[in-house]
Order: C-alpha cells, then sequence, then structure tokens
C-alpha cells in the first residue's frame, strides 16, 4: 500500500474575497513570493503555533510550553523572556520576515526580492558552509550571522 502526502497547509474557505484576495496580492509582491500556496503554508505554520499555544494555556504544561516558546526565540519570530500570550500574538510578517528569500535581500546581498529568490534557487547563498536551495526556509538567529553569497559566483552579482 502506498503511503499518500498529507497537504502541509490549508486553503482559504472562501473562493471569492475581494478583501483576502488584495491582501494576498500584497503579501505575494512585498515578500517576493510566487505562488499562494507559499503564503497559505506560511499562514498554516502561524496558526498552528497559535492553536498549539491556546492549548498549552489550557493544559497548564510547563515543559512543553517552555519548548514552544524557545522554536520561536530560535527562529526569532519572539524576544527572549516572551510567554505564551505573545505567541498568540504572532502576525503573518513576523515569519514571513524569517524566510530566507527575505533575510538574503534585507542583508543586501540581492537588490530585489526576485533576485534574492534566484540566487538562492540556483545555489548561490551558503549557510555556514551549506549550501541552500530553498526560498521558504526559515532562518534561524544563530544562522542568519553564517549567511553568505558562495565565493564562486560572488563575480557574477558583482558586475
Amino acid at each position: 500500500m502506498v503511503k499518500t502526502l498529507k497537504k502541509s497547509y490549508e486553503t482559504p474557505n472562501k473562493g471569492w474575497d475581494r478583501e483576502r484576495i488584495d491582501r494576498e496580492e500584497n503579501y505575494l509582491y512585498k515578500f517576493g513570493l510566487t505562488e499562494k500556496r507559499e503564503l497559505w503554508k506560511v499562514e498554516s505554520l502561524v496558526r498552528n503555533f497559535r492553536r498549539e499555544a491556546r492549548k498549552l494555556n489550557a493544559t497548564q504544561d510547563e515543559t512543553r510550553e517552555e519548548s514552544l516558546i524557545n522554536k520561536l526565540v530560535r527562529l526569532g519570530v519572539i524576544k527572549e523572556g516572551s510567554k505564551l500570550a505573545d505567541v498568540l500574538e504572532i502576525e503573518l510578517d513576523d515569519v514571513l520576515e524569517r524566510r530566507l528569500q527575505t533575510i538574503v535581500y534585507r542583508k543586501g546581498l540581492a537588490s530585489t526580492m526576485k533576485q534574492a529568490r534566484q540566487m538562492i534557487t540556483h545555489g548561490h547563498i551558503k549557510i555556514g558552509e551549506q549550501k541552500v536551495d530553498v526560498p521558504g526556509y526559515l532562518v534561524t538567529e544563530e544562522e542568519e550571522d553564517s549567511l553568505k553569497l558562495d565565493p564562486k559566483v560572488k563575480h557574477l552579482v558583482e558586475s
């Protein structure tokens, strides 16, 4: 029997909602996303973080609560010393800012979001000594310092 893969995101409930469509288009442009599926994946991720925080708030499980908060602090989504209430206030922008594509653009390694995406998919970006070719990769705070342009292709960007 073949195991079928489950989607890692939820699509919008309403097919045609002008306000939602406009908001999605703004996010696509602002963060250089190529399709709405990328946005829906991040929305589902944020939704799952909030859902987990609500469950932990009800059960008062200290170890899982600390684990969730530490995970989000490592990602750079919330600050050190945050509480469970801060997890509930996470916005879509907070997680989208941690994507590799956005960080490459913000660090000035690329002049546009689309150029950042192209550099990543072509394998010109390294985190430490590891090439990363996934624009949606969520970069942790530690990894952000070791993010660099591959020296073998540096001449392509400078010209």
